[in-house]
């Protein structure tokens, strides 16, 4: 499946303790940048935590990945695109981040979300419950 499942944005500005001495943005905060992104989309399909995740299943990160093309800096603000891309075996988010006052896309990245149930027992398909709520 490679279609746009609930795609979303969230707007954010660089806070200053994201940046180094140099006014550049830490590599790793991309990455909260996306989990902004992607707690948005869940909760837009009832799936955020204390929805049906945390009462019957719990997703874990399995996989992450940033690509990296323009730097940013402290106060730029930036739209944060998230979508889901597979939801078979895994819950596959990807994301893109633009910088708004430049006019760029400055990275792009997923995260891969793995089902299991509150015993922490892999489950090999995503439950029926939560692919209704993503196709819906």
């Amino acid at each position: 499946m490679r279609r746009r499942l609930h795609e979303t944005s969230v707007e954010l500005e660089v806070p200053f303790h994201d940046v180094d001495m140099l006014g550049v943005v830490w590599h790793g905060h991309y990455y909260k940048y996306f989990e902004h992104a992607r707690t948005h989309l869940l909760a837009s399909c009832g799936l955020d935590a204390g929805d049906l995740i945390g009462a019957r299943y719990l997703f874990v990160v399995i996989e992450s990945r940033c690509r990296y093309s323009a730097a940013l800096r402290y106060r730029a603000r930036i739209r944060v695109d998230a979508w889901v891309r597979d939801i078979e075996h895994r819950i596959f988010v990807a994301f893109e981040i633009h910088d708004l006052d430049g006019g760029r896309r400055s990275a792009r990245g997923h995260t891969v979300l793995a089902t299991t149930d509150l015993a922490g027992n892999l489950l090999i398909e995503t439950p029926h419950e939560i692919r209704a709520r993503l196709l819906a």
